[in-house]
């Protein structure tokens, strides 16, 4: 059996094939090609890892053994097998649960190491659209001015009706320094071509730039947390608090943030609670698990996150954590709404799947798949406070923290 990888994330991959997820550890079975006998071997693998910890153990209502032999005839090709194991997977109508080739699987190693190649955005399909969930900080998509929620109703010209996630990530990879066109499709606005220049995408999770155009009070330490899949985000996450160390209180910008590891979100959550649960997972036998926090906070400052509809996954999980001990107040919109957890499994022949395998709960024991976080103070966006760089969001949570603090340094709260 493969040495297993717990995901909470958005998609296969945050696509530039960032994956969403949470990597426990890595472990190649034997190192065979997908040739001669071990061509059926690796679907084989693949057929019995869903059998034995996909979430449903209906497997979406279907009697699992009718797929255990139905290729065994026909695969002849390592292209073959990829295909069946596509096939194999889509019957479980679940968008989390796909098969990666080698090179895909090689891509989302990268990711977490903390380098990919693309344009910097992740991608998901909601009702039959393929949407952009959130752009990377300071990458090509985002400089292009691509943006949470945006459909892309076709790329390179090509229609993306129908498309599947791994299909439309494979047309919007590319070499460096070539261009994707994608056509853009935003509420509010007409239809727009969008000419993104692929690059090598450095992945730094925490910064401390204060937003263009933002004022921050100096009792006030501003932190952009971007994403959580990099295995260096809790050690930045923790250079970041070390030197705001004087600051009264805490603004921690989750906005458009995907995802990524469960570990990360966990020990990031873990540095605000002294004591408390922090999320609980359920398996597919019903089996409930609160993972707690330690009482070795870092922190007890006041704290204001911000959310938007592009929060995902471990921002959602950090985002509960501390709404639900009430350890800090959320401001912004709602999030995502993805409370499942994948688990990376290593194939044969370097190949890769990630499994849905558990839900996930706040500490209060909300289901908030498909749902999302809600803010305590909800805060909308228009596009022209977009366009005229009027951060309403930032600006409020401002605000509610200098009343917070005023009242924590009085001993008030």
């Amino acid at each position: 059996m493969s040495e297993g990888i717990i995901l909470a994330g958005l998609s296969k991959k945050l696509k530039i094939g960032l994956l969403s997820g949470i990597i426990l550890g890595f472990g190649i079975l034997g190192g065979m090609n997908c040739y001669a006998a071990a061509e059926f071997d690796l679907y084989d693998q693949a057929w019995n890892n869903i059998n034995q910890k996909y979430v449903d153990k209906s497997n979406n209502e279907q009697n699992w053994l009718r797929w255990k032999n139905r290729y065994a005839k026909y695969i002849k090709s390592p292209e073959d097998c990829y295909v069946a194991i596509d096939t194999m997977l889509a019957s479980l109508n679940d968008p989390y649960t796909k098969f990666l080739d080698p090179k895909e699987f090689e891509e989302e190693k990268s990711s977490i190491k903390g380098s990919l190649k693309g344009i910097g955005v992740q991608i998901g399909v909601r009702d039959g659209k393929l949407l952009i969930i959130a752009p990377l900080e300071d990458t090509p998509g985002e400089r292009a001015g691509l943006k949470a929620e945006d459909e892309i109703l076709a790329i390179n010209g090509k229609s993306t009706k129908g498309i599947t996630v791994d299909k439309a990530a494979d047309q919007i990879r590319g070499k460096e320094g070539t261009v994707v066109e994608l056509l853009i499709k935003r509420k509010g606005v007409e239809n727009k071509v969008y000419r993104v220049v692929r690059a090598e995408i450095n992945l730094k999770s925490v910064s401390l730039k204060i937003p263009e155009n933002a004022k921050i009070s100096p009792e006030i330490g501003y932190i952009r947390l971007s994403s959580f899949i990099s295995k260096n985000a809790t050690s930045e996450f923790q250079n970041a608090l070390k030197q705001l160390s004087d600051k009264k209180g805490y603004i921690i910008d989750l906005r458009s943030n995907p995802g990524g590891l469960l570990s990360n979100a966990i020990f990031i959550s873990d540095m605000f609670l002294n004591g408390g649960v922090i999320v609980s997972t359920v398996d597919r036998d019903g089996y409930k698990e609160n993972i707690r926090a330690t009482r070795k906070y870092v922190t007890n400052k006041p704290v204001i996150l911000l959310i938007n509809k592009g929060s995902a996954s471990a921002s959602e999980i950090f985002s509960g954590a501390l709404k639900d001990n009430n350890r800090a107040l959320i401001v912004g919109e709602g999030s995502f709404g993805k409370g499942l957890v994948q688990e990376v499994n290593t194939l044969m022949g370097g190949a890769g799947m990630n499994i849905t395998i558990q839900k996930y709960l706040t500490p209060n024991g909300t289901d908030i798949n498909k749902k999302g976080i809600q803010p305590d103070v909800v805060v909308e966006l228009t596009e022209e406070d977009i366009k005229n760089k009027n951060d309403k969001q930032l600006a409020k949570a401002q605000e509610l923290l200098l009343q917070m603090i005023k009242y924590s340094y009085a001993g008030n709260i």
